[in-house]
């Protein structure tokens, strides 16, 4: 049995990328803190902390479908980054989801087969001892 790690998930559960996320941190035995982010969103110093420690920049984590990203006006590459945090401040389900924190670092698990990386690097085991890799 690998040793307990941290993992952190920011999930929303009517998303079905990140319950296959989810069920895949799971399945390698490790039961990860849950962060339901529409009923507790992140700050702004969170999210900005988020993307520095996984190399992403605010429109990589901006969502589009399903959300008022059309509405207002968010493809405009005018924007400025603190104008994407306002408008995510605004409308949580602008995040996009599921986003991983391990100690490997911080990932946007889309597909969900992004989070094997992080749970290799983590050596999780799957179910039946299968290590959670590709």
């Amino acid at each position: 049995m690998p040793d307990p790690i941290d993992l952190v998930i920011y999930h929303n559960s009517a998303c079905g990328t990140s319950r296959n996320a989810l069920a895949m941190i799971r399945n390698a035995g490790i039961e990860p803190h849950v962060v339901e982010y529409l009923k507790t969103p992140p700050n702004r110093a969170l999210i900005r902390q988020l993307l520095r420690r996984g190399g992403l920049s605010v429109r990589d984590v901006l969502r589009e479908k399903g959300t008022p990203y059309a509405e207002l006006g968010l493809a405009d590459p005018a924007l400025t980054d603190d104008q994407l945090l306002d408008a995510i401040e605004a409308h949580p389900i602008l995040l996009n989801r599921p986003l991983v924190v391990s100690p490997k670092g911080v990932r946007l698990c889309r597909p969900s087969e992004a989070v094997l990386d992080l749970l290799h690097a983590a050596g999780g085991v799957c179910e039946g001892g299968w290590r959670a890799c590709r």
